[in-house]
């Protein structure tokens, strides 16, 4: 038997190292696994994305029509109401033009007052979704 600086060595069979096919196929399954949890994470980030740019188009829609009854000058109490369509969602709006009534504004003896309200609703997936806007504008002859 050799010996190497006084040491008995011993001759093994050495094998090639490799992987067996039972801890591929559980490591493709593993990976399989990761992969189909960042596809549906990547699903639901397509679809807050589309909600938010509905959303957007909503806020865009009611402060379009809150500016054209404030570009009238002081609006006429009434309602009045339509529908839009921006990349295939159809959007239906309200504009609702009150006078504005609070204690607050009778005590103090302020009138002229009126208060601009917008209603947006639209479909996005299975459900209705609304967003109201308001302001208030007054009389410009106000003292």
């Amino acid at each position: 038997m050799p010996r190497i600086n006084g040491h008995k060595v011993t001759e093994q069979a050495t094998g090639i190292g490799a992987f067996t096919f039972i801890e591929v196929i559980v490591a493709l399954a593993i990976v399989s696994i990761s992969l189909l949890g960042l596809l549906k994470l990547h699903l639901v980030s397509i679809g807050m994305a589309d909600a938010a740019a509905m959303t957007a188009q909503a806020i865009f829609l009611a402060q379009e029509k809150i500016a054209e009854t404030m570009a009238l000058g002081y609006p006429q109490v009434g309602v009045d109401t339509g529908a839009a369509e921006y990349d295939t969602a159809d959007f239906r709006w309200r504009t609702e033009v009150s006078d504005l009534q609070l204690p607050e504004l009778a005590q103090a003896e302020v009138a002229g007052l009126r208060k601009i309200s917008v209603d947006v609703t639209w479909k996005q997936g299975i459900r209705r979704k609304h967003l109201q806007m308001s302001t208030c504008v007054a009389d410009r002859k106000l003292q």
